[in-house]
C-alpha cells in the first residue's frame, strides 16, 4: 500500500529545477526554463500565431537581445510564463494572432500542441494552459505601409 506524497506548491518560471523523475537509479530534474522554451516553441508552431508576448514584453525582449548576456534565461521567453511543481506544470501564454484566424480554434490548437509537447518531452502533467490574445497582426503591417496611405483613401462619408 502506498501513501500519497504531498505536492509542494508550484513556483514561478525563475525557480530552480524541479523533480520530474525519481528512481532507485537516480533522479531527473527539469528546469522551469526548459518547460518555458518547450511551451513557447510549441505555441509558435501553430499557423495563425504571429508572435508571442504583448507589445511591452516584445519591446523589452528586443532590447534585451542587444545586451551581451541579456538574451538568456527563463524570463526572456517573451509571452510565456510557467509554474512547475514536482509532477505538474501550468502555462500562461500571451500571443498575437494573424488577422482572419479563428481565435477560438487557434487557442484550442495552441493549447493541445503545448500540452502534448510539454507532457511528451518532460513527463510532467500539464494541468492548464491559459492563453491571452493581446493583439491581432494585420497583413498591412508587413508591407511597411505608412500612415499617409491610409489617409489618402477616399472618405466613405461626406
Amino acid at each position: 500500500m502506498t501513501t500519497p506524497t504531498p505536492t509542494p506548491s508550484p513556483t514561478t518560471g525563475a525557480s530552480p529545477a524541479r523533480l520530474a523523475d525519481d528512481t532507485t537509479q537516480g533522479k531527473t530534474t527539469i528546469a522551469a526554463s526548459v518547460v518555458q522554451k518547450i511551451a513557447g516553441i510549441a505555441a509558435r508552431e501553430i499557423s495563425g500565431v504571429h508572435s508571442m508576448g504583448g507589445g511591452v514584453s516584445r519591446a523589452f525582449g528586443a532590447l534585451r537581445e542587444r545586451i551581451p548576456g541579456g538574451g538568456t534565461g527563463a524570463s526572456n521567453i517573451a509571452g510565456v510564463q510557467v509554474e512547475v511543481g514536482e509532477k505538474q506544470a501550468a502555462v500562461d501564454l500571451d500571443i498575437v494572432v494573424e488577422y482572419g484566424a479563428s481565435i477560438v480554434d487557434l487557442a484550442r490548437a495552441v493549447r493541445r500542441n503545448v500540452i502534448t509537447a510539454v507532457e511528451r518531452m518532460t513527463g510532467l502533467e500539464v494541468i492548464e494552459v491559459n492563453i491571452a490574445v493581446n493583439d491581432i497582426h494585420l497583413p498591412s503591417e508587413d508591407d511597411g505601409a505608412s500612415e499617409d496611405v491610409v489617409v489618402a483613401q477616399p472618405s466613405r462619408v461626406e
